[in-house]
This record gives C-alpha cells, sequence and structure tokens, in this order.
C-alpha cells in the first residue's frame, strides 16, 4: 500500500499526463516490475539510449476513401514524434514513386473498397509496387490494413501491398495487420509491435516501445433493426427511371450528413425454393460457413450471395462438380441448371465456396435535426440487360420491394471526409441523380439549426416534369432563402443535352466569386464521367476567373483539396 504523499504525487502525474504518456508509464511500470531493476538504473538507461540511437526518418502513407486510413496514419505519427521518431505523412495520391527505392522505414495505412481494390488516390502507387522490378533491398516495412469483414475480399488491397513490397526485397518491421470496422485497438497494437522492432532493430530504444497490455477489442458495427414508414417513387408517370424515397424509423439512431446507411440484402424467396428444389438439400440441414453454423435455408435467405457470382467462385463451383465451365458471371440457380451438382451432400460442398452478401452503401438524405427518429436513403432501382433478360441490382431490387411497416436491419458508415463545414461557411453542391441525396442532408441539417452560411445547389437529370427529385422542397427551400442559387440541368428537355458542368461553365464568375470567398465544393453521384468532367469543368473556371494557365488552375484545386473544400462522394 503507498504512502499518503506517494498516492497524491501519483494522482499528480496521472493527471497530467496524455494517453500516450499513460501508455507509456504503464509499460515502463510492467517492465519494471518483471525485470526487478531499480528505476534509476532503469531511467538513466532509457535517457541515455533514446537520443543517440533515433530513427532519422519513418514514412507513414496512407491510401483513405472515406478518411480513416488519414485519420490513423497521422494518430500514429503523433506518437511516432513523442517517442523521437521523425515522422512524415504522406497521401499515397501525393507519394512520389521513385522515393520508394530510397525509403528505409516505411509503414502505409490502406483501406479497401469494392472488389478489393484500393481507395483511388492509392491506385497509382498500387499499380507501380505490382509492375516495377526495381529492387528495395534496404527497405524495411509493414502495412496496416483497413477493411470490413462483411465485404468477401477482406482487406484485399493491403494484403496485395504487402505481398508486393516482400517480393521486391523489402523486410517486415512487423507482420501485416487486418483490421475490421473497429479498429483502433488493433491499429495501436500493431504500432506497438513495430515500435519493438525498431527498437529491436537497433533504430530506437524508447520506452515508449514497451507494450501496455491492449484494451479489450471493441465488438462489431451496431446493427439497427428499422421500419418501413414511406417507400414512394419519386419520378412521375412517363419517367425512364425509378428513383424510391424510403424512410426507416428506429431507436436510438446517430448519423451525421454525409454518412451512408449499410445494408446486406436479402435473397428472393422464390429463387431460393428454386435452388433448394434443383439440388435435394433439405432446408433445415444445419451446415457451418467460415466458423458459423446456420441451416441452409439461413444461409441461402440472408448469408451468401446467390446472384451473378464473380469469376473466382464459378472456377471454384466448376472445381467441385468436375466440370470444364468457362470464365464468366452468373447467377448460382443458372449455374445448377447447366452444371448441376450429383447430390445434396454436393451442394453443400457448393455452399462453403460461395462468398457472403456484400453490404450495399447508400448516402442518407435525411437529417436527425430535422427528421428525428428517422433514416432516409434515396435508392435509384437498377435495371438491366444480360443476353436479352431483364435482371435488376440486387440491393436496390430488395429495397425497392419493402413495404411500410416491413422490418429491415441496417448500419451506419461513418464518412469523416464528406462533412459539413461551419454554420457560417458557404456550400456549393453537385449533385445529379440520387448524387442529390447527401444534399438533400445538407439542405435539412443547414435549415434546421440556422446555419447563415450560404448554399448553391446544381441537380441534374433527364426530364424537368419527370426527373426533378424532391422538387418540392427544394423550391421550398429557394423560397426562404435556404438555397441562396439553385441551377438545374435537364440532359432530355432540348436537342442539345445539357448536364450540370454546363450549369457550372454559365455561372463561371459567380462560381469562381464563391470559391475566392472561401467556399466549400461538394460533389456526390457517377464517378465517370460525371465526376470526372465536373473537375475538369471546375479546372477551366479556376483558370478563366484567375487567368491562369492550366498548370496553375491544378495547383489551386489541390490547395483545395489539401484544405478539405474539395470534397468528393462518388461510386
Amino acid at each position: 500500500m503507498l504512502a499518503e504523499a506517494k498516492i497524491k504525487a501519483l494522482q499528480e502525474l496521472v493527471g497530467q499526463s496524455s494517453k500516450e504518456e499513460l501508455i507509456w508509464i504503464s509499460g515502463y511500470v510492467a517492465g519494471l516490475a518483471s525485470s526487478g531493476g531499480s528505476v534509476t538504473a532503469m531511467a538513466a538507461e532509457t535517457t541515455a539510449a533514446a537520443p543517440k540511437a533515433a530513427v532519422g526518418k519513418v514514412t507513414i502513407a496512407y491510401g483513405t476513401e472515406t478518411g480513416n486510413s488519414k485519420r490513423v496514419a497521422t494518430d500514429l505519427a503523433g506518437k511516432a514524434k513523442k517517442s523521437g521518431i521523425n515522422a512524415k505523412v504522406v497521401s499515397l495520391d501525393q507519394y512520389r514513386l521513385t522515393d520508394l527505392e530510397k525509403e528505409e522505414y516505411f509503414l502505409t495505412v490502406i483501406s479497401t473498397q469494392g472488389e478489393g481494390d484500393p481507395p483511388a488516390g492509392a491506385q497509382k502507387f498500387y499499380d507501380y509496387v505490382h509492375q516495377t522490378e526495381k529492387q528495395l533491398p534496404k527497405l524495411k516495412y509493414s502495412v496496416l490494413a483497413l477493411g470490413d469483414t462483411s465485404y468477401p475480399l477482406f482487406c484485399k488491397a493491403g494484403e496485395d501491398v504487402d505481398a508486393q513490397l516482400k517480393r521486391l526485397g523489402g523486410s517486415q518491421l512487423a507482420p501485416i495487420q487486418k483490421c475490421d470496422v473497429d479498429y483502433e485497438d488493433e491499429a495501436n497494437a500493431w504500432f506497438q509491435s513495430v515500435m519493438q522492432n525498431l527498437a529491436s532493430d537497433g533504430s530506437t530504444a524508447s520506452a515508449a516501445a514497451v507494450t501496455a497490455p491492449a484494451p479489450a477489442k471493441k465488438t462489431g458495427k451496431k446493427i439497427y433493426t428499422g421500419t418501413i414508414l414511406t417507400n414512394i417513387i419519386l419520378n412521375d408517370v412517363g419517367s425512364n427511371k425509378k428513383t424510391h424515397h424510403i424512410e426507416i424509423e428506429a431507436d436510438d439512431l446517430a448519423y451525421e450528413p454525409g454518412d451512408a446507411l449499410g445494408m446486406v440484402p436479402k435473397n428472393r424467396p422464390a429463387t431460393i425454393e428454386a435452388i433448394l428444389n434443383i439440388t435435394g438439400v433439405a432446408p433445415a440441414d444445419k451446415v457451418t460457413h467460415r466458423n458459423s453454423e446456420a441451416t441452409v435455408q439461413e444461409l441461402l435467405h440472408d448469408k451468401v450471395n446467390i446472384n451473378y457470382l464473380p469469376e473466382r467462385v464459378v472456377k471454384k463451383y466448376a472445381e467441385v462438380v468436375g466440370q470444364n465451365i468457362p470464365a464468366t458471371r452468373i447467377d448460382l440457380l443458372d449455374l445448377l441448371r447447366i452444371y448441376p451438382v450429383k447430390d445434396a451432400e454436393q451442394f453443400k460442398e457448393v455452399l462453403q465456396i460461395l462468398e457472403p452478401i456484400a453490404p450495399r452503401l447508400y448516402s442518407i438524405s435525411s437529417s436527425l435535426e430535422a427528421h428525428s427518429g428517422e433514416i432516409h436513403v434515396t435508392v435509384a432501382r437498377d435495371e438491366f440487360r444480360i443476353n436479352e433478360e431483364l435482371l435488376c441490382g440486387h440491393c436496390s431490387d430488395y429495397l425497392s420491394e419493402l413495404a411500410e411497416g416491413s422490418t429491415v436491419e441496417f448500419y451506419i458508415h461513418k464518412n469523416s471526409q464528406f462533412k459539413l463545414p461551419a454554420a457560417d461557411k458557404d456550400v456549393i453542391m453537385i449533385g445529379p441523380g440520387t448524387g442529390v441525396a447527401p444534399f438533400r442532408s445538407f439542405l435539412a441539417e443547414r435549415d434546421a439549426t440556422g446555419a447563415d452560411g450560404r448554399n448553391w445547389l446544381f441537380f441534374g437529370d433527364q426530364h424537368f416534369v419527370t426527373d426533378f427529385l424532391y422538387q418540392t422542397e427544394i423550391q421550398s427551400w429557394f423560397e426562404t432563402g435556404i438555397l441562396t442559387k439553385f441551377n438545374g440541368a435537364f440532359s432530355r428537355d432540348q436537342k442539345e443535352k445539357i448536364y450540370v458542368q454546363h450549369k457550372m461553365q454559365e455561372n463561371a464568375a459567380d462560381f469562381y466569386e464563391w470559391l475566392t470567398s472561401g467556399a466549400y465544393v461538394y460533389v456526390c453521384g457517377a464517378k465517370e464521367p460525371m465526376s470526372v468532367d465536373v473537375e475538369n469543368t471546375l479546372l477551366q473556371i479556376i483558370g478563366l476567373g484567375a487567368g491562369s494557365s492550366p498548370e496553375e488552375a491544378a495547383v489551386y484545386l489541390k490547395q483545395l483539396k489539401e484544405e478539405g473544400r474539395y470534397l468528393k462522394d462518388v461510386y
């Protein structure tokens, strides 16, 4: 038991210490207790060693889609600097590829998106490490991969980068760490491991490298159960499109404008019934799939993807049934009809190769300040033809058919890179089609909170009469002054097609004035060609307004990105 004076001194020390310093103290005391050494000797050893052997430089490069990787990289750099290490933080889209062969200590934090792809900003780096043959014998590296276990190719981009750096002769400072959506604890444990190996490498003996016990890992993402309040089609009669506005009520909702709703769609009962009939498998039979036990019925209904199987799964199916199947994408039911399994037991083998249903993300189109207890999404029913057969996107089909009063499960996907600025800042929003969704959220939030910054919306679709999504609300916001300016581009209402970028050009002078006054620019919608055309137009507006060259305009736009004033949420 400590004497009262020592307790007081300890309390004062703890009260004055940061989180990182407390971790240091914890590890320091644990190391002291286990070694049996004296405080004086250990302190002297630490003090003497750290300054002499500090690492010259560690590069922490990040590739991010929603901002999580950037936040982690910045946080880790701060911890490294407190340990006496000069840590340089850089985005992979700004990293000079030729610098890689000069690196000695290189850490990368990279997320995975889509079908195992790297973030758009990390694509050049990703391609470079796959294509170059330049060896990196002096490189010591480690990869922190952020992902979501709900997706089939969990942390694939990070795994690929790790494999390529190893192929090029780099040596691992620490094994790759793959993190799920709750990544903080795993990221800190990985960094502590990196610091320990830096110490054993003779680069630093900083006491901050002593590993404190890792806190218990958090559970996964919070799953909400909601009730469908409204499911209506926003397009009028005669439209070529079906865009659904869906309102969901749920308890304890927590989200911000700019976030997305994540959902795992269910498979169609009729399709499941057909699969059960053709294979002869008993729906109540229990099977294990990816370390989880479920009935065949449960697996087929809401756990495994049976629609438009990727080529990698079709290839595995061919191995199971022992048949030569061309590389293709195909529904499981069609695959079973053309290349049938021999019996129910072989179909259970097929179940093992099926991948989980990947979540789909939809920009939230509501604000808790304006729509308390509710979350709204704007969903375009995706219809397309393959071999003359009309097909629908899995999740948009599932959502569009949800009846009022039915229940649905979802989660919130945070997007720290697509948030409203301070209330007094001006905002320019460019969102054709369902890209208007987050901007309905933005405007509802600014209206409900009394924000006094100016708001300008560019919206586009095919026809004014049938496709002006949220027309009544937008007109109301314009009439009440919440929406300072509005420009609509309805491409098929005249002979020459008019898109949002054309409306931007028509208002180039005002647009540039808003930019120079500090406005934030947001783009949401299709990545190609819309967002590319919008960015090219933005460069033209900057060049015209500033009287600058294309190169100078590009520098200006880069500065906007670095200041967080040019933000995109494209897909």
